[in-house]
């Protein structure tokens, strides 16, 4: 009788700790995130992938937008937690019309040797002799995604070495992927294009690297958090921001001195292609990699002289700072977690 009873209270205890396991298990938060399935969201992938996210007890749902300016309306809602968004003027007008949401890491951004976003020039002007300095642009047209974003400060930042301003070219707003296109019709003469659309135009031999490293460190893509994400769930918020470090730390082991031949870049290189349809493995031996700080931090010193480009240009619907867009909390506590961020050896 007395070994029936323990086994039975075994049994019974085993079920309940299976139950409980069960419970566990489905009791991950879930988080949110918008993605625009470009090179930079291979943070994201390696973070499910690697199961960084998991062991933060989170799991993640990306949720595909086709720009980014899209995703400022559902963050503000709350109806997405995380979004990968862009240092533009409507930043701050979303923040203007009191839209909540803050700018907690970095995603994409230039420091040298990392410049994923050159100036281009059409190959056929430079080999004519055509264009031999930033000078010879005044007059010549420009492809812009449009006004106020990130690459037109950067534009108007390298004209200036020349004495230009940026209305001394004339701006064609064309997407990103067409502009290698509009560089065969000669549609455009110059761009600030991005990775991979800058190799691939380099390799259909329409446009050439004109100017690199023009603009050290401008802050291009950023990570942004949605207010009730950051009021209403600050724990996992935080959970969310010390996985993103550590899988942006494997991005950096494997693009060290900007090119994708660090410690694991073959398996990174893999993830990329899978997630953004790039089916050319080539590319990737020329192609310049973004930047994404190891440690989360976000420049806000290009950030302000960017503003001050969108202030003067007119683009801001109101006066703006840049705290008003910014939280570093949550990158500056996982810092102090992990520690900072230590180049793994090849």
């Amino acid at each position: 009788m007395f070994r029936t009873t323990t086994r039975r209270l075994f049994c019974a205890g085993a079920l309940a700790m299976a139950f409980a396991s069960a419970g566990t298990a489905q009791a991950a938060d879930k988080v949110k995130v918008g993605i625009n399935n470009v090179v930079s969201d291979v943070v994201f992938h390696l973070g499910i992938e690697r199961g960084i996210f998991k062991a933060e007890g989170l799991e993640v749902e990306l949720v595909a937008f086709d720009s980014g300016p899209k995703m400022v309306a559902p963050l503000g809602a709350g109806q997405i937690d995380v979004g990968a968004g862009a240092s533009s003027a409507g930043l701050y007008n979303a923040a203007a019309r009191g839209i909540d949401i803050k700018v907690v890491a970095d995603k994409g951004s230039t420091p040298v040797h990392y410049d994923y976003m050159p100036l281009m020039v059409r190959k056929e002007l430079v080999d004519s002799g055509k264009v031999k300095t930033i000078a010879d642009l005044k007059g010549m047209r420009v492809g812009s995604v449009g006004p106020g974003a990130a690459t037109n400060a950067k534009m108007a930042h390298i004209l200036a070495k020349a004495g230009l301003t940026y209305k001394d070219v004339t701006h064609n707003y064309i997407g990103y992927p067409q502009q290698i296109a509009a560089f065969t019709t000669g549609a455009i003469d110059a761009a600030i294009t991005t990775e991979p659309s800058v190799t691939q135009a380099v390799n259909n031999g329409v446009a050439v690297r004109f100017v690199v490293d023009g603009y050290p460190n401008q802050q291009v893509a950023v990570l942004l958090y949605g207010g009730d994400f950051i009021a209403k769930r600050r724990d996992v918020a935080q959970r969310f921001m010390n996985a993103y470090v550590k899988a942006a730390r494997i991005f950096n082991d494997a693009t060290a001195g900007g090119k994708f031949d660090g410690k694991g870049a073959d398996e990174v290189i893999k993830t990329i292609m899978r997630t953004t349809g790039l089916k050319d493995a080539e590319l990737f031996k020329t192609m310049i990699p973004n930047g994404i700080d190891p440690d989360g931090k976000v420049d806000t010193a290009s950030m302000a002289e960017d503003l001050k480009f969108f202030t003067d240009n007119g683009y801001l619907e109101r006066p703006a700072k840049v705290s008003d867009v910014v939280d570093t909390s949550f990158a500056e506590n996982t810092l102090k977690a992990l520690g900072p961020y230590k180049a793994a050896q090849n």
